[in-house]
């Protein structure tokens, strides 16, 4: 699952919690903003996905559960 912060800070309480840091948008925000947010924040905050059903379940669960939601097919290293 993607998570993207848009705060500059140092998120160490995410460590733990499997979200690694793996780049950073310098431009086409407005891409990122077109990512389907309409389920909110995730369980048990919001109506989004259960993190721990994601690990257990995978994207079996999530194309089930949560049929909108967007996929990354893929991604490329630019230097």
């Amino acid at each position: 699952m993607l998570f993207i912060d848009e705060l500059l800070v140092d998120n160490a309480r995410l460590d733990g919690m499997g979200f690694s840091p793996f780049g950073k948008v310098i431009e086409g925000m407005d891409v990122v903003d077109k990512i389907y947010s309409g389920y909110g924040e995730g369980a048990p905050h919001g109506a989004g996905p259960d993190q721990g059903r994601i690990q257990q379940e995978g994207n079996t669960y999530l194309k089930k559960e949560f049929p909108k939601l967007d996929y990354i097919r893929s991604a490329a290293i630019l230097r």
